[in-house]
């Protein structure tokens, strides 16, 4: 299409797809798979329900404007980045992000502000975090898909152990996986991130936790009690509102499971072959 930016082309394309509405606007698509949307006058915008429910989970653990230190696993088209930049511009950020040439090509055509605090570094999720020293980051924030599918490696237990090391005793990890009820996936998921961090909250659409859709799940936890009401009140306020789920809700939903283990780590399942989800 007139005005789109195709980077490379096959199984594992990659394109800007061009916003007609908005001249600065661009979705990011790879493997067909829509990974991220950035326009560039208003960073602000964040146009997929995922993202911003994860922002507003940054929102509510520290004051508006507070520096953090966040590390990124996943860079796609640097959305959340962007944001933190502009809300809180003295914060230093990390992306882990192994696809080099996917970060160039981002980069030319949807460059960084300047002084933006934000460094790429081009590694995985895996070999980024374990190379970082101990309690270096306010939070660690898990978005990383290879085509529609999470990578295996990032939801064990050791993973989610070594993040912990990473995360400040007050800090936060969030992971953005994908599944539909009864989440044989994200049980496990859910139980990798409950076995490292005391405190955990689930938060999905009702309509996924119903099994009625296939979609985006956040799971956050931390070592210190995280702010459930504020956390909730932004997630039910959305004109697509989440669902916030909670201690015994947790027990309940997590029935058994077990984390996943180096041995036995599996990718997310793959969506249905109609839906494109962002």
């Amino acid at each position: 299409m007139s005005g789109d930016l195709v980077l490379r082309t096959g199984e594992n394309e990659a394109v800007l797809v061009r916003d007609r509405l908005y001249p600065q606007a661009y979705t990011l698509q790879v493997g067909r798979t829509d990974q991220s949307y950035v326009d560039l006058d208003d960073p602000l915008r964040l146009e997929f329900d995922y993202v911003q429910r994860m922002a507003d989970v940054l929102e509510s653990i520290a004051p508006a404007g507070e520096r953090l230190g966040v590390v990124h696993v996943g860079g796609a088209a640097l959305t959340l980045p962007r944001y933190v930049a502009v809300t809180r511009p003295r914060s230093a950020q990390v992306v882990l992000e192994p696809d080099g040439e996917l970060t160039a090509f981002v980069r030319q055509h949807l460059p960084l502000p300047k002084q933006s605090g934000i460094k790429v570094r081009d590694t995985d999720g895996l070999a980024g975090i374990a190379a970082l020293r101990n309690a270096y980051a306010d939070v660690v924030l898990v978005d990383a898909f290879a085509g529609a599918q999470v990578p295996a490696e990032l939801t064990t237990d050791a993973f989610f152990a070594d993040v912990r090391r990473v995360v400040t005793e007050r800090g936060i990890f969030m992971i953005n996986i994908t599944d539909r009820g009864p989440f044989a996936y994200g049980r496990r998921v859910l139980a990798g991130v409950r076995s490292v961090f005391p405190d955990v909250v689930w938060c999905t659409e009702p309509s996924t936790i119903k099994g009625r859709r296939f979609g985006n799940v956040i799971i956050v936890g931390s070592g210190q009690p995280l702010p459930l009401i504020e956390i909730a009140r932004r997630a039910g306020s959305s004109p697509y509102p989440y669902r916030v789920l909670h201690g015994p809700r947790l027990d309940q939903l997590q029935a058994g499971a077990a984390p996943f283990t180096t041995a036995d780590a599996q990718p997310s399942p793959a969506p249905p072959a109609d839906l494109l989800f962002g």
